[in-house]
């Protein structure tokens, strides 16, 4: 019985690794070499491209920021306002992308909630490159603080207590024990929101636009390029794979290294 278990398990996760890979195969075996170099010469390529590295690198690094520490007060509070903090956090996970843009728009539009206030200032935020980051930020940070809170708990209070009676302030604690021990989670969690962040486009679209060579990020380069060159959206398609899935491996590798 756990034979047939065991096997019946391991046919339903094939089929499912299998389901996962066949796009990814269909995009593959659709571009020649011919349609790749033509993709990597595209005006638009480039541009798209190194606005989502950039704007990408950028929102990260402020979630990284600002993560670490939400993720550390979430896995050392057992309070009910920690539960409250945790749910709120998780919430853009389930929230459409669209819903996340509007939302976003009535916050820092003309009319939104900040938006007098910051046109007083002469800054203006949607339809920016500012607003491709604010984009990337909401809906991929809850991925990073997911995991850096789930991290933060493999660190036993007990060597932390024992580096504060060897002398260690609280942050020297924090971040001589507690941030070694967390990292192989932090990586994780980066690479998360990263990946996340590369591919947003709902709330991107709504809340940036979709200009070229000013909020046109690479996904929504391949839903401009899906009107008129399907061949185009492929090469796109396959470039954005490869650099998600760089990303995700070079990260993972420092994880492993890390642990």
């Amino acid at each position: 019985m756990t034979r047939a278990l065991r096997a019946m398990g391991g046919l339903l996760g094939v089929a499912l690794v299998g389901l996962l890979l066949i796009p990814l195969v269909a995009l593959a075996l659709s571009a020649s070499w011919a349609d790749l170099r033509a993709g990597l010469a595209h005006p638009a390529f480039a541009d798209a491209l190194l606005l989502s590295l950039r704007t990408t690198l950028t929102s990260v690094s402020i979630t990284v920021v600002l993560g670490t520490p939400l993720g550390w007060w979430l896995a050392s509070s057992h309070s009910s306002l920690s539960q409250v903090v945790s749910v709120a956090v998780e919430l853009p996970i389930v929230v459409p992308p669209a819903v996340v843009g509007v939302g976003l728009l009535q916050a820092f539009g003309a009319q939104g909630l900040f938006g007098p206030a910051l046109a007083s200032l002469g800054v203006v935020v949607p339809f920016t490159e500012l607003a491709v980051v604010l984009a990337q930020l909401v809906v991929a940070s809850p991925f990073f603080v997911q995991a850096a809170a789930s991290a933060f708990r493999k660190v036993e209070p007990d060597t932390l207590i024992v580096a504060r009676t060897l002398g260690a302030s609280p942050v020297g604690a924090f971040v001589r024990v507690a941030l070694p021990i967390a990292a192989p989670g932090l990586l994780v969690g980066v690479s998360l929101a990263w990946a996340r962040a590369l591919g947003e486009f709902g709330a991107t679209l709504l809340f940036a636009g979709n200009m070229p060579g000013r909020t046109q990020t690479m996904p929504l380069a391949i839903f401009s390029a899906l009107e008129s060159d399907v061949q185009l959206a492929v090469v796109f398609s396959l470039v954005l794979v490869a650099v998600g899935g760089l990303i995700l491996v070079g990260l993972r590798w420092l994880s492993r290294a890390r642990a």
